[in-house]
């Protein structure tokens, strides 16, 4: 039995101390485990990284408590914290941090002292006989806590067995159970009721797709290893969430529990809407959902956890961060949208949920589901080199061709006739068809606000964030300009603050004008306008939605956030208000992002019994992003992109590693980058290529100038070996910040 613990102290840096553990918590507690501890003068909390039979600190301090069961961390998120440190070239300590919701890391103390009953050995069917006979009370403990799986408070223990302290002691002295003290808070569910809904049949493809995946999670149960990573592959309105289900419930109905991931917030209550109502019913195993994203307040958060952690809940279904849910016996991962560039973390460490998802897939060793209708080029070159396996729908689900794409070329518009708030000729022409047939309109524009920038006529002036390398945004309703990135706001100028030249005007267009403009050409139509700007109160993307749904409103105007995942069976026109945006941008996603977001949004059409349309306004007609997805040309795409990775060896093709080197001084920034590139080329193999530093494409963010230093190998590991390296030897000047990006989803 260990004696010792060494424990990584929260909010320390990656600080570990080593402490003794006390005698009566020596029982059960294991690496995992989240305990308090006195550093120097104050309490904090940390996790228990390895029992140690001895250790040589002097004058070591004791444990003092454990804090709830429900806090730890099983030993398979262990194993996927080292290897997410090591893969993403991060402290430990950070990834610790991302793996617990804000309540639960400790950085609070709160909670009374509650004693906290685990079973300690499973007791045979012959025992409870055993016990039932002479002590049924102490029977019911163990099969409680039993069922439950987790440690469980004594005085809910004592109250649902209505048992006395006595059998408790009893079973504690008969060595079947460990009982602490750790601080825990109270939870309550929230009692809602799911209506249960429809179960639809299958079109062959979907029977397919599903007996394949039923075989596979069958073999599973039979003893066989994990298969490998599936990729779904299906056009837009392929029908596969319902793929999603049937599996979920064959997984369910083997009592094991199930990960769902979306990409955007946004999608979370249709897909939560589906999910409850397949699930949440007693015909279907009554199996509970939790939520998981970032819109939930930490109490809210905190709740979901512990209704996973205490089995109350079996499927998780969140955004990136939920690819970490405590889960119990889980059976299946599913990663839908796999292709977004939300799944990727910017923040330290920077992790992909996606790559997260499929290495917690196989330590679990349970199948995991990738679903696109546009795979990241990366996924589909894991299929061509048989690291996952491709699944198809290459159909509509319900039997409907994929939707007419129109290009309207925006240079001849010009020369014909104004093009008014970013509405052609073509596109005003649909809407007015569909408001007179009583269908529904999807407007789509990534870029919220009025107008992109203040730009004067005379001198050429552009109203310039002083904090960052972006023109600042115009906000009509509130009449202010605002910097997108660093929130900086600030008054219109009514003049040129250069040539004091009274002309000054917005240019470029966000959806805010774009709204304007469509109330103004349809007076009498039902609008309304989803983007960061609107979406500020809590449940406005289901109520929005809801609204759209239940037919109360006619044009739906928004950036990114209804560009995926929605179905509306009414809709039967999209307009993309401005393809190019994004395409032309010094990043070699640029391409790959512009096709997928096209073939998205464009799916949003067409998917009731009247087809569809789709126009799509642009300046650069002739790019193969566009006319690619204008034929629903996937494998085209595919086949263009992958040559031009090849022959450039970006990745799939090498592993890649961004440098970034920030401070408020420009100089300093820029020497310390020219210093670390300079270092990272002589301590380079031969299989590592590293670049010249250089100013980001976005050379000033935040007030503070930042500069790119890019490494690729073919070899992950060296890379990390190098990184680790180099970061350990160099001292960076003061107010000079470095970050290390793997696999990094914008060079911007």
């Amino acid at each position: 039995m260990s004696s010792f613990a060494r424990i990584l102290i929260d909010r320390s840096e990656g600080r570990e101390l080593d402490y003794s553990i006390p005698e009566n918590l020596r029982v059960g507690v294991s690496v995992g485990d989240r305990v308090v501890v006195m550093v120097r003068n104050r309490r904090a909390v940390g996790t228990i990284l390895a029992l140690l039979t001895h250790s040589s600190v002097p004058g070591i301090k004791p444990i003092e408590c454990l804090v709830g069961g429900e806090t730890s961390l099983p030993p398979v998120m262990m194993k996927l914290a080292d290897w997410m440190a090591d893969y993403y070239c991060a402290p430990i300590a950070s990834v610790m941090r991302t793996m617990l919701p804000p309540m639960l890391r400790g950085e609070k103390i709160t909670g009374k002292k509650v004693r906290m009953a685990r079973l300690l050995k499973k007791p045979s069917a012959e025992d409870l006989d055993s016990l039932g006979k002479g002590a049924p009370k102490q029977r019911a403990i163990l099969e409680l806590i039993g069922k439950s799986g987790v440690p469980l408070a004594v005085p809910e223990i004592l109250r649902v067995c209505n048992a006395s302290d006595s059998s408790l002691k009893a079973l504690v002295r008969g060595g079947w159970l460990g009982v602490t003290e750790e601080r825990v808070v109270g939870f309550s569910g929230d009692g809602e009721e799911v209506l249960p809904s429809r179960i639809p049949s299958l079109n062959p493809d979907q029977e397919r797709v599903v007996q394949e995946l039923h075989e596979a999670i069958g073999a599973l149960e039979g003893g066989g290893d994990a298969p490998l990573p599936f990729l779904l592959h299906g056009v837009t309105g392929s029908g596969k969430t319902e793929v999603y289900l049937r599996a979920l419930a064959r997984v369910l109905k083997s009592g094991k529990s199930a990960l769902v991931l979306v990409p955007e917030i946004a999608l979370t209550p249709q897909t939560v809407e589906r999910f409850r109502s397949r699930f949440e019913h007693e015909e279907n195993g009554g199996a509970r959902v939790a939520v998981l994203h970032s819109h939930l307040t930490d109490a809210e958060r905190r709740e979901e956890w512990m209704r996973l952690q205490r089995g109350e809940a079996r499927i998780a279904i969140g955004a990136r961060s939920a690819v970490f849910a405590p889960l119990k016996d889980l059976g299946i991962i599913i990663v839908d949208e796999e292709h977004e560039n939300t799944y990727k973390q910017e923040e330290t460490p920077r992790y992909h949920a996606r790559d997260v998802a499929v290495m917690r897939g196989r330590l679990e060793g349970c199948p995991v589901i990738l679903g696109s209708a546009t795979p990241s080029v990366e996924s589909y070159r894991n299929v061509k080199s048989g690291k996952y396996r491709l699944l198809e729908l290459p159909r509509r689900a319900d039997g409907q061709i994929m939707p007419l794409i129109r290009v309207v070329d925006l240079r001849l518009q010009g020369k014909r006739a104004k093009v008014e708030g970013g509405l052609s000729a073509p596109l005003q022409m649909g809407i007015t068809k569909r408001l007179e047939l009583s269908q529904q309109t999807i407007l789509f524009l990534n870029r919220r606000g009025f107008s992109t920038a203040m730009l004067c006529q005379q001198c050429g002036h552009v109203c310039r964030c002083p904090n960052c390398s972006l023109s600042l945004t115009l906000h009509r309703a509130d009449n202010r300009l605002a910097c997108h990135l660093c929130g900086h706001a600030a008054k219109p100028p009514t003049r040129c603050p250069e040539c004091k030249d009274p002309g000054i005007q917005h240019a470029g267009i966000g959806t805010q004008r774009v709204e304007e403009s469509v109330r103004k050409f349809f007076p009498s139509a039902r609008i309304a306008r989803m983007d960061a700007d609107t979406m500020t109160r809590k449940g406005s993307y289901a109520e929005v939605l809801g609204k759209f749904r239940a037919r109360q409103i006619d044009i739906l105007i928004g950036t990114q956030m209804i560009a995926k995942g929605l179905d509306f069976p009414n809709v039967t026109l999209v307009g993309i208000i401005n393809a190019d945006i994004g395409l032309h941008s010094p990043d070699f996603r640029a391409g790959e992002r512009t096709f997928q977001l096209l073939t998205q949004v464009a799916g949003r059409a067409g998917r009731g019994e009247t087809e569809g349309e789709v126009i799509v306004q642009t300046f650069s007609p002739a790019s193969p992003s566009i006319q690619h997805a204008r034929h629903h040309d996937y494998a085209g795409f595919y086949d263009q992109e992958i040559s031009f990775r090849e022959a450039f060896r970006h990745p799939p093709f090498t592993r890649m590693l961004l440098v970034q080197v920030r401070g408020v001084s420009q100089e300093k920034a820029s020497f310390a980058a020219d210093s670390l590139a300079k270092i990272f080329r002589e301590k380079a193999s031969d299989s590592i290529e590293v670049s010249e530093a250089a100013p980001a494409p976005l050379e000033r963010a935040h007030g503070q100038y930042r500069f790119h230093v890019t490494l690729k190998s073919t070899s992950g590991a060296a890379l990390g070996k190098l990184s680790r390296e180099v970061t350990a030897a160099i001292k960076l000047p003061a107010g000079v910040i470095m970050t290390l990006d793997v696999d990094p989803y914008s060079m911007m």
